[in-house]
């Protein structure tokens, strides 16, 4: 590998920027990041980084600000060492969710984070299954996108779970439900939803039979899990017999692995895109070695669409 490649970790989540080294063969950059008394982040690299292609590897998960604000510092950090490129590697970008106006004055924030990042000196951003696609065009810089779909799919076939149905558990994911009952060659439904609050959801309907079969739930994040646990309730009132979950950000809080643990959902799968992975039921796959595939393609000037390829 060449030399000028820089793998820097924050404190977000150090296991994977680890992992992604080791998968590359190099070591970690050498920095140092602590906190003042006050709260305010210190950053120094303790290498030489001039002219080096730096990827910093920073998941904005919560703490959200706190992990945001340290990639900003650590970016004009390493731009300030004369780095020649700098890409922020974003396995999961906090407040993806907030990216259009759907009431009166209210923010898009995920466009004013892709400002703060390019304001900030990043020259290229890469990413996994963002909320919406769409938030690449808030960025005036290159997004490499990838896709968990690949690593997903490949441990849903190794369960060989027979008479799979792939469900949808709102009408909003029916896009990512569609393409991975093509590639599992799996019929699909969905579940309709009403949304009560931020933590609680109402499941009322299921379109398509599940009846007798085994089910596989999938969404692109979940924090709570009130959408995947109302979902796996009204499934098994429907007939369903084995109730599985592949989500590709798994940002879960005490509630939402406490309500997975007690849910009818045999297991969920998700990435380790974010170390809140984790609880009773929880399977954390691992996404370094996609990751690390990405940087090196990206770092040679390489194609990385051969990544997104789900075929078995």
């Amino acid at each position: 590998m060449n030399e000028s490649l820089k793998i820097l970790s924050g404190s977000a989540h150090p296991t994977l920027a680890k992992s992604i080294a080791q998968n590359l063969n190099i070591d970690l950059c050498a920095a140092e990041l602590t906190t003042f008394p006050d709260g305010e982040t210190f950053v120094q690299i303790h290498e030489n980084i001039r002219g080096g292609d730096v990827f910093i590897v920073q998941p904005t998960c919560p703490p959200t600000n706190q992990n945001l604000m340290e990639l900003l510092i650590m970016v004009d950090a390493v731009r300030r060492a004369s780095a020649n490129r700098i890409t922020a590697v974003l396995p999961f970008f906090g407040y993806a969710r907030q990216d259009r106006k759907d009431r009166p004055r209210v923010p898009i924030t995920a466009k004013l984070v892709a400002n703060l990042l390019v304001a900030a000196g990043v020259n290229r951003v890469l990413t996994v299954d963002l909320h919406a696609g769409q938030i690449q065009g808030f960025f005036d810089i290159p997004v490499d996108h990838l896709y968990a779909a690949p690593v997903l799919m490949k441990a849903i076939r190794e369960r060989e779970i027979g008479d799979l149905v792939v469900v949808s558990p709102d009408v909003g994911g029916i896009k990512m439900t569609h393409a991975f009952a093509k590639a599992l060659g799996a019929p699909m439904a969905i579940v309709a939803k009403n949304r009560v609050s931020a933590e609680e959801v109402e499941a009322h309907s299921v379109i398509g039979d599940v009846a007798g079969k085994n089910v596989l739930l999938v969404d692109d994040l979940t924090e709570t899990a009130g959408t995947l646990t109302a979902a796996s309730d009204l499934l098994l009132k429907h007939g369903a017999k084995k109730i599985y979950a592949g989500v590709s950000h798994a940002v879960l809080g005490d509630k939402g692995r406490d309500r997975i643990a007690k849910s009818p959902i045999v297991e969920l799968l998700a990435t380790n895109s974010t170390p809140q992975a984790t609880g009773d039921k929880v399977t954390a796959l691992d996404i370094a070695p996609l990751l690390a595939q990405a940087i090196a393609r990206i770092h040679g000037n390489e194609s990385v669409t051969s990544l997104f390829d789900t075929r078995g």
